[in-house]
């Protein structure tokens, strides 16, 4: 069945940012060190973390450019899928539940109906909230035309906010870096003071394809085999073709 005529996502972004929010005060003392913990090594000898479900937007190589990124604390466990639409439907709502009970970073993919991949890792679980949250480790990424990483500027603490119809993760004078509707089907990106980041797709206006993806990583309960992992260059991860979702602990 044809899916039903969308509204224009601008009313929706512009009732969202008329919306009152508050950002935690930082000393810079504490901005400079959360900053520079945020920035990962490269290292070259990067082996991908296993993957518990399906995923139908990253690849191997992929989730190997990511790894060069992720944070520290992000090593050494599975990623797992616990999000995706093609498997849990269109529902901001809906994804926000899938990760009530889970404290990990996620990382939140997505592939638009052009073919282009992108999204964000965030320091925590996504939930509804009157005021930014998240910390220095959340970044945002694009796979096209070429991988690129967009680390915490310190410019500002915007890093995620979201409510029932909408989702934001990064933001500066009246713009967003990625912003979701709340049926995870129309989104913009745009650049934004938070990561000083290019727009993540070609067109500032996307629309997700048939599945968003998130994911987390897990803990394993064998301390042997944790061992094992943690010697292992692993981490969290998120994806979305549509969009999918995914954590790590």
């Amino acid at each position: 069945m044809p899916r039903p005529k969308i509204p224009n996502p601008i009313t929706k972004i512009s009732k969202f940012l008329k919306q009152r929010t508050k950002v935690l005060s930082m000393s810079e003392e504490l901005r400079r060190a959360l900053y520079t913990n945020s920035a990962v090594s490269i290292d070259n000898d990067v082996i991908v973390p296993d993957l518990v479900g399906t995923t139908e937007i990253l690849s191997d190589e992929h989730r190997e450019q990511l790894c060069r990124h992720l944070p520290a604390r992000a090593e050494g466990y599975l990623w797992t899928v616990v999000f995706s639409t093609s498997q849990h439907g269109f529902s901001l709502n809906s994804m926000y539940r899938k990760m009530a009970k889970i404290e990990s970073p996620i990382l939140l993919v997505i592939e638009d109906t052009e073919g282009n991949v992108f999204g964000a890792l965030t320091s925590c679980s996504l939930h509804v909230s009157d005021h930014f949250y998240g910390t220095g480790e959340s970044l945002l990424f694009k796979f096209t035309p070429r991988f690129q990483a967009f680390h915490w500027t310190g410019d500002n603490l915007y890093f995620i906010k979201g409510n029932n119809e909408s989702l934001a993760i990064g933001a500066g004078d009246g713009k967003f870096g990625l912003w979701l509707d709340g049926d995870l089907y129309q989104g913009r990106t745009q650049s934004c003071s938070t990561y000083g980041n290019e727009p993540l797709a070609p067109r500032e206006d996307f629309v997700a394809s048939r599945n968003v993806e998130e994911k987390e990583d897990e803990i394993e309960k064998n301390d042997d085999e944790r061992m094992r992992r943690r010697n292992c260059k692993k981490a969290l991860k998120h994806e979305a073709r549509n969009v999918e979702l995914e954590d790590y602990e």
